[in-house]
């Protein structure tokens, strides 16, 4: 029987989930799937998965469930996002990049650690209950005297129960240096790098079942400067962490880094030490053959967020020949002032419909491939394919059961195509670490109507600070 052992060495008996008679996409290197299979989960680790019921025997059950009429995937996994957005929701609908950014950056501005921390809340909890089962969060916005930000996102991501990644955003290059926060929004060179390096020091987890890591992140090339990107790039591989920036978004920021730096941004991105298997960069929408070809070499990693680019108007990412050449795609949200559902599931959806408008049209992505977007590919990116992304024996035990026989998927024969296609599949059960964090569609560690009614607080508050600023 599996057993695990206390800290003064007594050993415990594991205790087991079995979920049986699903349909099961693993999303392993084989794109294993079953018809009608089970998952055995002992403690955090999947045991087994398989064809039929589960091995007989097994000790030491205390949960059954028969999933007739699921699927059941890896967990999502968010590739980027800006928790913090989610209290600017519905502003500035009408904008590019570059006019939304400069139209939010004063309320931004203004953001405390009240705010951040409920505006996490509202983020994650939409995330979970969306089947998603990994998220990360780019804050990069720490306005002067606004208390703990970090440690208010890490705070509520612990208490929603899903495996987080913060990375730490910085920014310095302001108005006055020719970018676009206000002056008042940005910190110094030398106090962006001592307090990401606090941040990684005092809560960066690097063991096998880490539920909060740490990257290092500086917010842009358009809003850092030179300096505290190359220093930043020192600093993550010195403690041993990923990297983390928005790269080639907009026409307009190509224009910029040809205008400042002399060269396009993935050049930029080289000379400053930002390509290397250790970095993902988000949306990558204005990639050249050449660009690709870069991050494929350097197996620097993408974050896709479709409905993001869709809603600023940024373009098309080149997904499918990100994919061909081998560089590692995930899928993210972004900030919810660009993507004001803040779910990651509808990623899926847009992430195939959107790029089959792009060059390759109906060969663009398929739904398996959308799924592993989401699953494995974002597992790559965030730099935790070994332990999570596919349903594995021995990899840790987050997963999703989507129900696809009620009225939006029961007439599609194909689950994958169910799930990816259809209406936004409900979740009945979605584990992290072997641990139920959604049941029935409903969080199980926070409640649902105080995080609507401190975020709509929030939003209300900081709209009259930043109308009387």
């Amino acid at each position: 029987m599996a057993a695990s052992a206390t800290p003064d060495g007594t050993e415990v008996a594991v205790e087991r989930i079995v979920i049986e008679n699903a349909a099961i996409a693993t999303v392993d290197a084989d794109d294993t799937e079953y018809a009608s299979g089970h998952v055995v989960v002992a403690g955090k680790r999947i045991e087994s998965v398989g064809a039929g019921r589960a091995p007989e025997g097994l000790e030491n059950v205390v949960r059954r469930v028969d999933a007739t009429g699921h699927l059941i995937t890896p967990g999502l996994i968010n590739t980027h996002h800006h928790f913090y957005q989610w209290i600017t929701r519905g502003l500035a609908t009408d904008h590019n990049l570059f006019n939304w950014l400069t139209a939010l950056y004063p309320t931004w501005a203004r953001i405390d650690e009240q705010m951040t921390y409920a505006a996490a809340q509202g983020s994650l909890g939409m995330l979970a209950r969306g089947g998603v089962t990994t998220a990360m969060d780019h804050h990069y916005v720490f306005p002067r005297g606004s208390g703990d930000i970090s440690g208010s996102i890490i705070r509520a991501a612990a208490e929603m129960g899903v495996r987080f990644t913060l990375a730490r955003g910085s920014m310095d290059r302001s108005e006055k240096d020719g970018g676009l926060p206000p002056d008042f929004a940005v910190e110094s060179l030398e106090g962006a790098l001592a307090a990401t390096e606090e941040t990684v020091k005092k809560h960066h987890d690097a063991s096998f079942d880490a539920m909060t890591q740490v990257a290092v992140a500086p917010c842009s090339p358009f809003s850092v400067s030179t300096e505290l990107m190359r220093q930043g790039a020192e600093l993550g591989r010195r403690l041993g962490v990923r990297l983390h920036t928005h790269g080639s978004e907009t026409v307009e920021e190509e224009r910029f880094c040809h205008e400042l730096f002399g060269m396009g941004p993935t050049d930029y991105f080289a000379s400053t030490g930002w390509l290397g298997d250790d970095v993902w960069m988000a949306h990558c929408v204005h990639m050249n053959d050449s660009d690709i070809a870069a991050f494929a070499r350097t197996g620097t990693g993408v974050a896709h967020c479709p409905s993001s680019n869709a809603r600023l108007a940024a373009g098309i990412a080149r997904v499918p020949d990100m994919l061909r050449a081998g560089v590692p795609v995930g899928l993210g949200v972004d900030g919810t002032a660009s993507n004001e559902s803040g779910e990651l599931h509808t990623e899926l959806r847009n992430a195939l419909l959107i790029n089959r408008l792009g060059a390759h049209r109906e060969a663009a992505l398929n739904a398996r491939q959308a799924l592993r977007l989401g699953t494995y590919g974002g597992a790559q990116v965030l730099g935790r394919a070994a332990q999570i992304g596919s349903l594995e024996a021995g990899k840790l035990a987050d997963l999703v059961l989507w129900k696809i026989d009620g009225i939006g998927h029961a007439s599609i024969a194909d689950p994958v195509t169910a799930v990816v296609f259809g209406a936004a599949a409900p979740v009945t059960l979605s584990l992290v670490n072997g641990r139920p964090v959604v049941e029935d569609g409903r969080l199980l560690h926070a409640d649902e109507d105080a995080i609507a009614r401190s975020t709509r607080d929030e939003a209300q508050r900081l709209a009259r600070i930043a109308a009387g600023s």
